[in-house]
């Protein structure tokens, strides 16, 4: 069986085990519960893999091979396996059972999963029904997934668990509406950006509005290195966190650093009591976000509002100055998706996109189709920021409008690999191309007062093509007479109707 196939056959498993919670629960809540098992069941089929090799390498030596598994990678201890829980199934408290199992393997591996299964509760009436009705859904799900084979002699590499891992992920966000867009952004955006961007090897790279990491991970992937590289991201919303947090581990990168906390308010990033610098900072955060915490702005102890202070119920160039406040000084990339009205929106907001543009941060704006994204129609933008820019420079601003080059779905648009490929070659050759991207100077946005508004700078206008008023005049015409014939031929039907 090749690797696709393991890939699709898992997939299918774990989607149909999807079944136990639908129209019970909200998909943005029960992806929580099928994530959190599967990963579970990852860390105990790992165990049971690695009992077998030890137990042939130390000839069931049991002192051995207890001492050998306590320096793995994750300490699962045997009454906290995926297999004991099944075992248990029929249990009248088999919630709170897999609960107890849950808080054991958080306490047994401190340094990575501390509070990672907090915030999901299998025992939880509001969320799966009272006692019978909990017990008969846990009990089937439990039997869906001990059909699944996610051992490394099945699986493979990490590649495998982890891409079906994100696979569940946007199949949650397709059907979660509105709250896809809290924890997943399509991984063709990520994809682009990630590439626009491009992170290098030994880069050190964040994302302060991480979801559930797929942004962060793409990006590191960029660097063409398996582990030349350094992650860090925060995330607000505590389920979306751990699933992060899991999502990291199974991509093998155990090392990053994924943070807890409301970054506008709270950013934990820091070293030295200072904000933490980073190579290349990408982020897709909450669109015209309010409540953003504008009240903590103007007193901001990492002055990150110098250039303005962006109105209370429009968060979006928050996150963007804390994106330019976090790149490195003189080298730092900065890639964050953005609404349209970043762009163009007066008052306080078109005063920071001013001193942005006049401190020559800005490098280009790439506009893309509408319907992209997971419980919103409306079409976003990229904003790609450099900060090796000459400071200060009157440089120019690379528009691209992108926006009609996309794959129609029944209920999302997608960017196909063609046009992925044309958006970030057109970007890296700066090249002006009629009705798809311009170079603009400096000069240029000034006059525009600073709009960034894409069809002020790439002309998408497509005129009518002209009309031959002699030929429709003659089809008029030819179509007149034909009228007239067959109405002819009614008459003389109908009189021998009798009519």
């Amino acid at each position: 069986m090749t690797d696709n196939q393991k890939r699709t056959e898992i997939f299918n498993k774990v989607w149909r085990a999807c079944d136990t919670f639908r129209g019970v629960i909200d998909p943005a809540q029960y992806k929580d519960y099928i994530l959190t098992m599967l990963f579970v069941k990852y860390l105990s089929d790992i165990r049971k893999s690695q009992i077998v090799e030890l137990e042939k390498k130390y000839k069931g030596d049991k002192i051995r091979i207890e001492r050998a598994l306590s320096r793995e990678r994750f300490i699962i201890e045997e009454g906290c396996t995926f297999d004991n829980l099944y075992a248990h199934r029929s249990d009248s408290d088999i919630g709170q059972t897999i609960n107890t199992v849950l808080e054991k393997i958080e306490d047994a591996n401190k340094a990575k999963l501390h509070n990672v299964f907090r915030n999901i509760d299998f025992n939880s009436e509001a969320n799966l029904g009272q006692a019978r009705q909990r017990n008969s859904r846990l009990k089937t799900l439990l039997e869906d997934f001990e059909e699944l084979n996610l051992t490394p002699e099945y699986v493979g590499d990490m590649d495998i668990i982890g891409d079906v891992y994100e696979y569940l992920i946007a199949r949650f966000a397709a059907t979660a509406g509105k709250k896809a867009g809290e924890f997943y952004t399509p991984a063709e955006v990520s994809e682009t950006l990630a590439r626009l961007v491009a992170p290098k090897s030994g880069d050190r790279i964040s994302d302060p509005a991480c979801g559930s990491g797929s942004l962060l991970i793409r990006a590191a992937k960029q660097t063409g290195s398996e582990n030349n590289f350094s992650l860090y991201g925060q995330e607000m919303n505590g389920s979306t966190w751990a699933l992060c947090k899991m999502n990291m581990f199974l991509h093998n990168m155990d090392s990053s650093d994924i943070k807890w906390e409301d970054t506008i308010r709270h950013p934990l990033l820091v070293e030295n009591d200072t904000l933490m610098k980073f190579d290349v900072v990408v982020a897709n955060p909450p669109f015209s976000l309010d409540k953003w915490g504008q009240e903590i702005a103007a007193e901001d102890r990492h002055a990150r509002f110098g250039r303005g202070i962006p109105p209370k119920s429009k968060g979006d160039w928050a996150f963007i100055l804390h994106m330019l406040a976090t790149a490195i000084e003189g080298k730092g990339r900065v890639g964050v998706v953005v609404p349209h009205g970043v762009l163009f929106r007066g008052g306080q907001e078109g005063k920071i996109r001013e001193a942005v543009i006049k401190e020559n941060l800005l490098d280009a704006v790439i506009g893309l189709p509408a319907n992209l994204f997971y419980g919103t129609g409306i079409p976003a933008a990229l904003m790609i920021f450099d900060k090796s820019r000459e400071p200060n420079g009157k440089g120019k601003v690379f528009f691209i409008d992108a926006s009609r080059g996309y794959e129609q779905g029944t209920n999302q648009n997608k960017l196909r690999t063609e046009d992925i490929e044309k958006i970030v070659e057109t970007f890296r050759q700066r090249k002006t191309v009629d009705k798809y991207s311009y170079l603009a100077p400096f000069a240029e946005i000034k006059e525009n007062e600073f709009n960034l508004n894409i069809p002020r700078y790439v002309d998408t206008f497509e005129p009518e093509p002209e009309i031959d008023i002699v030929a429709v005049q003659k089809e008029i015409e030819d179509i007149e007479q034909k009228l007239a014939k067959t109405r002819t031929k009614m008459d003389k039907y109908l009189k021998e109707l009798g009519f």
